[in-house]
């Protein structure tokens, strides 16, 4: 089981964003969170560009977050780490876990992931999106090495039944209390892809620990996904940071702020004439603005 990180060391936060759009205020409110337990404690805080997904992810978002950060005061130390720059580093934490026997391919697709839960009379979905059925885990080595050589697409999937036989009983730490894991109830998750170097289970754990991270500060949304990653650190023997789980920011009509749903970016409140002060009350009472008609 890994150790816990040290409560009593110097807080190490960081701030790990997907350039695929502009800053919104939810962007805000989980960078101050991080930012602000860092600076207290005279510890580090990192920046983070989550960029493995080449189809979605653009430069000039990338550059677009450090200058919107720069705008609200915000300082982070030491060079930006860039994901696409260190494939190799999830390549070995992957081939740690076939290693561990804990890996196996998956040849399905979502439809036939749907149609395989609708056979079997189950729910479609569960807690952290659509919870796989396991069909492939069934599928004989020779088999899946002729598909995979066959040039068909595939994910590799985490046996988590596996994987806590080797762990046992796991638990993180949450604002000071403990918390249970229980990586089982969200399946078998997608840790790589044929055409995609690893996903952003594999990715945030492997990054956490090799920059010492001791704190992570991320939106509540986000919970189901630390049962993943606790197992991941246990099995690849990494540190376990404490976490704070933050409440996320709504609009006014109830709806949390995202970026597909075209929540206001601090762009364009600069734009508007808002000054960095005001922009971070409003993150900090969770007072968002409508988008404009």
């Amino acid at each position: 089981m890994s150790p816990v990180a040290a409560a009593t060391s110097p807080t190490v936060a960081r701030f790990a964003p997907s350039p695929t759009g502009y800053l919104h205020l939810g962007h805000v409110r989980s960078v101050l969170e991080g930012w602000r337990a860092a600076r207290s404690d005279r510890g580090r805080f990192l920046l983070r560009l989550e960029d493995i997904d080449s189809t979605r992810c653009r430069d000039h978002y990338a550059a677009a977050i450090l200058e919107d950060l720069s705008w609200l005061g915000l300082d982070w130390d030491g060079p930006v780490r860039k994901q696409s720059e260190h494939f190799d580093d999830y390549q070995q934490a992957l081939r740690r876990l076939d290693a561990l026997g804990v890996l196996y391919p998956c040849f399905c697709t979502r439809r036939e992931i749907q149609a395989e839960i609708a056979r079997a009379g189950g729910a479609p979905h569960g807690d952290a999106g659509l919870r796989y059925p396991g069909t492939c885990r069934r599928m004989g080595s020779d088999e899946a090495v002729a598909r995979r050589h066959s040039g068909m697409d595939y994910a590799l999937r985490l046996d988590v039944v596996r994987a806590l036989a080797l762990t046992g009983p796991l638990d993180w730490v949450e604002r000071g209390c403990r918390r249970q894991a229980d990586p089982a109830m969200h399946g078998d998750v997608v840790l790589a892809r044929k055409e995609i170097p690893a996903s952003y289970h594999l990715a945030v754990t492997v990054d956490d620990a090799i920059q010492g991270i001791t704190l992570v500060t991320r939106g509540e949304d986000l919970v189901a996904a630390t049962h993943i990653h606790r197992v991941l650190q246990a099995l690849l023997d990494l540190p376990t940071p404490h976490y704070r789980h933050h409440q996320l920011l709504t609009d006014a009509a109830g709806r949390r702020l995202a970026k597909r749903d075209g929540a206001m970016t601090i762009r364009a409140m600069r734009q508007q004439g808002m000054t960095p002060s005001e922009v971070i009350a409003m993150a900090e009472t969770a007072l968002a603005p409508s988008p404009p008609p």
